[in-house]
């Protein structure tokens, strides 16, 4: 296979892309997309870059060459949305390489463009991830902390549960609180439509915001909304029994996509393998009142993830009525089968347990490497080393996290130092 003899710039690029807990296990087909997106030249470049966020100056050291001929090369790629360019309140310019999901791969299909073959890659993206099963698994399935979230859908709360929804846990509160909007075309439609699979739910309609809107903005990957439309685009997918699929962070939300269960990626892996929770839950499940539900089935054909079957009801006097039954392994808790029910025989309870959120994605990163045992790539990436911020960060999300959790950080490292930090933060910290 090709992956096992090409020892290319590709070839680095996905030991690159490995370093991340969300990775991209090496196939024939994966180096195929890395050839429709990159050079070969700039995969040899874009592999030494660091897994952290870094400037122009940093680019130029590791590549050995001018700043000028480094910022040309990152505008370029920025240009394309391999990498994104982020500028801070006081102006200074930085990039970052995002992992593949959520990030450059959907990124190529947020709008129709000309200089690559779309429906090709289409197809390549379906065969990397809809067929074949390793990447898809490497995503969802090592570890516990996952990359995206549920949202729950407002209108589905009571005015007693509603109470209990923190700002964090609402797309409208997101929506109005980003620094910036951005709206694209959804390249999970996108993707099936060039294999004849799309449905007909709405594709402009994939949401990003803050720092990564700013820079899919910039270079036409996608278009500034206000407040008002970013509303009624949520409203417009509630409608359409699209689930509110998100960053799985509490600060800096960067995206939510409005998934179809037949499209997207997330809820496909849901259905295929939900009792390994590949989806943040919502903090609800339905709760069904057996009396009132006539077994209509309204609520079984809108839940996205299959968690909604119907039973019999046990009823001698009429032995073929049936009801709505829930699996709570696998249910997300977005409210939708409880908009769709006319009978108002579904509602939505708390789960017994809440579930927890990072605070930012460098707090959900570093569980991720944890979890995944990958954090001594985040630690000791030697690009990454330079900047003491981003190491600072990093000890920072480590120092605290719960006991078992650090020992496990301090296994993966071996490092004493890391063994001296976690003894210091637990003496200071508390």
């Amino acid at each position: 296979m090709a992956h096992h003899t090409v020892k290319s710039g590709y070839a680095q690029l996905v030991d690159r892309l490995n370093r991340f807990p969300q990775g991209a296990p090496p196939s024939d087909v994966l180096y195929q997309i890395l050839k429709m997106l990159f050079t070969e030249k700039e995969a040899e470049l874009v592999a030494l870059l660091p897994i952290k966020p870094f400037t122009v100056k940093k680019a130029a050291q590791v590549w050995h060459t001018s700043e000028a001929n480094a910022q040309k090369t990152l505008d370029e790629l920025a240009g394309r949305a391999i990498l994104l360019d982020i500028e801070d309140p006081a102006g200074r310019q930085s990039y970052v390489l995002p992992p593949p999901m959520a990030g450059f791969f959907e990124f190529s299909m947020m709008r129709v463009r000309g200089d690559v073959n779309q429906k090709v890659l289409g197809e390549l993206f379906y065969q990397y991830m809809n067929v074949e099963e390793e990447f898809i698994k490497a995503l969802f399935y090592n570890g516990t902390t996952q990359l995206g979230r549920a949202f729950v859908q407002e209108a589905a709360l009571s005015a007693e549960n509603a109470l209990t929804v923190l700002d964090y846990e609402r797309a409208s509160e997101i929506i109005k609180t980003a620094t910036h909007r951005g709206i694209g075309v959804c390249y999970c439609r996108h993707k099936m439509e060039h294999v004849g699979k799309a449905c007909n739910a709405p594709t402009d309609i994939c949401m990003t915001f803050n720092n990564s809107a700013a820079s899919l903005i910039k270079h036409g990957f996608a278009r500034e909304v206000d407040v008002s439309e970013g509303l009624d685009l949520l409203q417009q997918a509630q409608e359409q029994n699209l689930v509110q699929f998100g960053e799985n962070v509490r600060q800096s939300v960067n995206f939510i996509c409005n998934c179809c269960g037949c499209c997207c990626e997330a809820m496909i892996a849901a259905r295929r393998f939900g009792f390994l929770n590949p989806i943040h839950t919502t903090n609800f499940l339905p709760d069904i009142d057996a009396e009132s539900c006539n077994g209509c089935g309204k609520c079984v054909n809108a839940c996205p993830v299959e968690a909604m079957t119907l039973v019999s009801a046990n009823n001698p006097r009429y032995p073929k009525l049936r009801k709505a039954s829930l699996n709570e392994d696998v249910c997300l808790g977005c409210g939708v089968c409880v908009r769709t029910c006319t009978r108002g025989s579904l509602s939505l309870k708390s789960r017994p347990e809440r579930v927890i959120t990072p605070l930012d994605s460098t707090h959900r990163t570093v569980m991720m490497a944890i979890e995944r045992g990958m954090l001594q790539n985040l630690i000791f990436d030697n690009h990454a080393l330079a900047s003491h911020r981003a190491m600072a960060a990093i000890l920072g999300v480590i120092l605290k996290l719960p006991p078992i959790k650090q020992a496990m950080a301090s296994e993966q490292v071996k490092s004493r130092y890391l063994e001296k930090l976690i003894v210091w933060g637990e003496n200071h910290l508390m």
